[in-house]
């Protein structure tokens, strides 16, 4: 439950920052560009926490995080392409691909964050405590 709570709230503040951002933007060319560097920001966060989260595995838990990571890379590259799949051909399809994309990576990189932050004998947490 503590990491749909983290995960909700990080979505939460990830979409008002995604508006606030590209606020200034006043073409869709610029929107695009903006939501871009938003995306390769948030994907940067994600693979940072992602080498942290992989170095406290266990050895044995290393091969299950990355076929998980694996999965989840391909449901969000695909619910991506679908939530953009509307505008397709149109110069806004970027901004949503790009949207959609941040908005799934930076939930992503807030559970993976979460894991970090496992407490001696929660059972529910598969990673270590943290010394």
């Amino acid at each position: 439950m503590k990491y749909v709570v983290i995960a909700g709230a990080a979505l939460l503040l990830s979409t008002s920052a995604l508006a606030d951002e590209c606020a200034n933007a006043s073409t869709q060319t610029e929107l695009n560009t903006c939501t871009a560097q938003q995306y390769q920001s948030a994907d940067q966060k994600l693979n940072q926490t992602w080498q942290a989260v992989l170095k406290r595995a266990a050895v044995p838990q290393r091969d299950l995080l990355k076929k998980a990571q694996q999965a989840w890379i391909a449901l969000r590259d695909a619910d991506c392409a679908f939530a953009a799949s509307g505008t397709e051909g149109g110069s806004i399809q970027p901004m949503i691909a790009n949207q959609c994309m941040t908005e799934k990576t930076v939930e992503r990189e807030a559970y993976l964050a979460s894991l970090m932050q496992c407490e001696e004998g929660d059972l529910s947490c598969p990673l270590p405590p943290g010394n």
